[in-house]
């Protein structure tokens, strides 16, 4: 009862971790697109947008350090993300713009409402990222296995094939709980979702 229990625990606790993981990795997707679709917006408007897209170049380029530091050594120590890569210079900026045309009143609403949608996603992030596994999960967790294993170790012949079956079984059910504590955290650690997708966004700005 005790190994089907702490099986099924470990089980939902790893598909858990993966679907949280799989959704901070699918909003960092839509937020890189989101930056390219509001620089190109910005590009439509004209030469006049020059420092809004500057701005929003440099606050995509410091949410890259801010979460993906091992990729800029020489930016180690940077401010955590909630103060890294804000958008409301760029917001700032934008409000800068008088529009002449019909065209670029329309432009403009259609950059503040991606922006827009760009800090709720930026919160949303940093939010989801923050999510922590309860203390008493981990406490009853490990008594269910300890008593396992020490039941098994009790019970159990003393030989080389014995010791190694139970130690590639510990080490077995220490990465499910590694993988799993890893994935809980999305933004930092071993395991964190790609910045393929900022560097994309990254790259396409200022080609205009």
């Amino acid at each position: 009862m005790i190994a089907t229990l702490s099986a099924l625990v470990l089980g939902l606790l790893v598909a858990s971790a993966k679907g949280s993981f799989d959704t901070i990795e699918n909003a960092n997707t839509v937020t890189g697109a989101n930056f390219i679709l509001l620089d190109r917006v910005l590009t439509q408007y004209g030469p006049e947008s020059k420092p809004v897209r500057d701005e929003l170049q440099h606050a995509v380029d410091n949410e890259i350090s801010s979460i993906w530091p091992e990729e800029h050594p020489t930016l180690y120590g940077q401010p955590p993300l909630e103060k890294a890569g804000d958008l409301e210079p760029v917001l700032q900026k934008l409000n800068d713009l008088h529009p002449a045309t019909d065209d670029q009143h329309e432009l403009i609403q259609q950059a503040r409402q991606i922006l827009g949608s760009l800090t709720q996603a930026r919160w949303l992030l940093i939010e989801e990222s923050e999510t922590e596994v309860p203390t008493p999960l981990y406490v009853v967790l490990l008594s269910w296995l300890t008593l396992l294993f020490v039941g098994f170790g009790l019970f159990a012949p003393r030989n080389a094939t014995v010791l190694a079956s139970l130690v590639l079984c510990a080490f077995s059910v220490a990465t499910a709980i590694f993988l799993f504590d890893e994935m809980t955290s999305p933004l930092d650690g071993i395991i964190k979702v790609s910045s393929g997708p900022m560097q994309k966004a990254l790259d396409h700005m200022g080609r205009q």
